[in-house]
C-alpha cells in the first residue's frame, strides 16, 4: 500500500515547517541567502509556506549554528536523503562529521572564506553520509547567516549538483 502522507518518512509528525521556531529560522536562512547573494533562494510567501517550500524543496539545504565546533541546526530533505539521516539525528550533529577527516582543512578554508567574503557560490567538496557513503559536490552556494540587526549566527549552503563516489 502506497504512503499517500504529505509527510516524508524522515521525520515524526508534525511536519518541522509547522513549528514556529523553524519558520523563525527559515526566515533567518532565507532573508541571508538575500541579503548576500541579491536574489531569492525560492519564491517568498509566508513564513509558513517558505518553510514548507524550503523544506520539500529539490535541493539540499543545510545549516550551522556560530559555536566553535559548530553544530547542524537545518537540513531540508533533500539533506536528510542524502546523509542518511532522520531530522533529530542530523539536527546538533557537529557539521564537520560531514566530511572526511582528510577534507576537514579544506572545509575550514571554504568556513574562512564565507565567513570574510559573506557568501561564495563556487564551492565544491567531497562529503560523507551517515552509513559512509561518499559523495561529491559541485557549484554550492555558501553563505553566513546573520540575524535582523547583522550579527552572524553561523552558515548555510545550497546546492543541487551532486554525484555519488566509488
Amino acid at each position: 500500500m502506497p504512503n499517500d502522507s504529505p509527510i516524508p518518512p524522515a521525520y515524526d509528525s508534525p511536519p518541522p515547517w509547522q513549528a514556529e521556531k523553524w519558520q523563525q529560522h527559515t526566515q533567518l536562512l532565507l532573508n541571508s541567502y538575500e541579503k548576500w547573494v541579491g536574489r531569492p533562494l525560492i519564491p517568498r510567501l509566508t513564513p509558513e509556506s517558505d518553510a514548507q517550500m524550503l523544506f520539500q524543496s529539490p535541493f539540499v539545504v543545510v545549516a550551522h549554528g556560530g559555536e566553535a565546533d559548530p553544530l547542524l541546526n537545518y537540513g531540508n530533505q533533500a539533506a536528510l536523503e542524502l546523509w542518511e539521516m532522520s531530522l533529530s539525528e542530523l539536527l546538533g550533529t557537529p557539521s564537520r562529521k560531514t566530511a572526511e577527516s582528510v577534507h576537514h582543512s579544506e572545509r575550514a578554508e571554504l568556513l574562512r572564506r564565507t565567513k570574510r567574503f559573506g557568501f561564495i557560490d563556487d564551492y565544491s567538496g567531497i562529503r560523507i553520509s551517515s552509513s559512509g557513503r561518499r559523495f561529491q559536490i559541485s557549484r554550492a552556494t555558501v553563505w553566513n547567516v546573520v540575524d535582523a540587526v547583522g550579527t552572524y549566527v553561523g552558515q548555510a549552503a545550497s546546492f543541487s549538483d551532486w554525484e555519488l563516489l566509488p
